[in-house]
C-alpha cells in the first residue's frame, strides 16, 4: 500500500490557502465596503460604483478550489457567497403583480449625439409609460422630442437640457439649481413638476449629475457628489409628501457619493437594468428613486441612439 509522505501532509492541508484568503478579502470588501477609505481619489466609491461585479471574482475562486481539490478554500468561499447574495440576491426575484396604483415610469439619457431623436422619442413611448424623463437635450433636437411625443404625452416641461413628459397634467414648473461651484458657464440640469396623477400629486424631480472619470488622480466625482449634495437638499426640502426622482446620477445606489439620494429616497426593489454604456452595460447609473412610494422592479428598454440604455420602473404610490 502506497502511503502519503509526513512531508506532504502539511502541504495538502495548507493547498489552498491563498484562495481562502482571497475569498475573506473578497467577503470583507462585499460587507465593509463602506470602511473602505475615499482617499485618496475617491476609491470608495470606485469600488462601490462596481460592487456586484465582487461576484465574478468568487466565481473565479471557485474554479480554481475545485481544479486545486483544495477543502481550505471551499470551506471559505460560501462567506463571499452569502454576503453577496444578502446585498444582491433579492434583485433577482420577482416582481410583485401590478397594482391599481401605479405609474410606469422612463429614464433615459438620450445622447447629445443622438442622430436620430424622434426614433429614440417614439421607443420610449412604446412602453406606454405615465412619466418620461430625458437628458442631454439639445435645442436642435427638441422639436423632434416634442413632435414624436406631442400626442400621447400632452403635457411637458423643459429646462436646460432635461425634460420631463407626462400623461397627466403638470403644474409648479421650475428649475433646480444643482450646479457645481466650479461650473461658472450656463449650466441646467435639474427640474421639479407637480404632476396631476389620478392617484393624487407627485413632484417629479429630472436630474442630471455632473460626469465621473477615472484617471492617473483617481476617481475624479467630487463636482457629481456636490451636486447630489444640492440636489439632496432640494428634495429634503420638498413640501409634497411624495416624490419621484429620474435621472442619469452617475453613480450607483451603492456609491457613497449619491448617498444625499439614497439616505432619503427609496431604491428598486428588483431588477439590476445596467444602463452604461449601451454596448456593454456594466453599471446603472440611470436612476428611479422615490420618497413615500416604493420603486418595484427596475428594467432596462431597448437600445435607442443613445450610449445609455432606456431603464423603466413602475412606482406605487401611497
Amino acid at each position: 500500500m502506497t502511503r502519503t509522505p509526513a512531508s506532504a501532509a502539511p502541504r495538502n492541508r495548507g493547498r489552498g490557502r491563498g484562495l481562502a484568503v482571497a475569498a475573506m478579502v473578497t467577503a470583507a470588501l462585499l460587507a465593509f465596503h463602506r470602511a473602505a477609505p475615499n482617499t485618496p481619489g475617491h476609491l470608495g466609491s470606485l469600488l462601490e460604483a462596481f460592487l456586484p461585479w465582487l461576484g465574478l471574482p468568487v466565481v473565479v475562486l471557485l474554479g480554481w478550489a475545485l481544479l486545486r481539490r483544495s477543502a481550505l478554500a471551499l470551506a471559505a468561499l460560501p462567506l463571499p457567497v452569502a454576503v453577496w447574495t444578502y446585498l444582491f440576491g433579492g434583485l433577482w426575484l420577482p416582481a410583485a403583480e401590478p397594482g391599481p396604483r401605479e405609474l410606469l415610469v422612463v429614464q433615459h439619457n438620450v445622447s447629445d449625439e443622438n442622430t436620430d431623436p424622434a426614433g429614440t422619442a417614439r421607443a420610449l413611448a412604446a412602453a406606454r409609460p405615465d412619466l418620461i424623463a430625458l437628458e442631454e437635450l439639445l435645442p436642435a433636437a427638441l422639436p423632434a422630442y416634442q413632435q414624436a411625443l406631442a400626442a400621447a404625452y400632452p403635457h411637458h416641461a423643459v429646462h436646460g437640457t432635461v425634460g420631463l413628459w407626462s400623461k397627466h397634467p403638470l403644474t409648479g414648473v421650475r428649475p433646480v439649481d444643482i450646479r457645481p461651484r466650479e461650473i461658472t458657464e450656463g449650466w441646467s440640469r435639474g427640474l421639479r413638476a407637480e404632476v396631476r396623477t389620478p392617484h393624487g400629486a407627485v413632484a417629479a424631480y429630472v436630474a442630471h449629475l455632473p460626469s465621473v472619470r477615472l484617471g492617473a488622480g483617481g476617481f475624479a466625482s467630487a463636482r457629481r457628489d456636490e451636486s447630489a449634495r444640492l440636489l439632496g437638499e432640494a428634495v429634503a426640502e420638498e413640501g409634497q409628501r411624495t416624490v419621484i426622482l429620474l435621472g442619469d446620477l452617475n453613480g450607483t445606489v451603492d456609491d457613497r457619493g449619491l448617498a444625499p439620494l439614497t439616505s432619503r429616497l427609496n431604491i428598486a426593489e428588483r431588477g439590476f437594468a445596467l444602463s452604461f454604456p449601451a454596448a456593454f452595460p456594466t453599471a446603472r447609473i440611470d436612476q428611479v428613486m422615490a420618497r413615500s412610494a416604493t420603486v418595484g422592479r427596475i428594467r432596462t428598454l431597448p437600445a435607442t441612439g443613445s450610449d445609455h440604455l432606456p431603464v423603466a420602473a413602475r412606482v406605487t404610490l401611497p
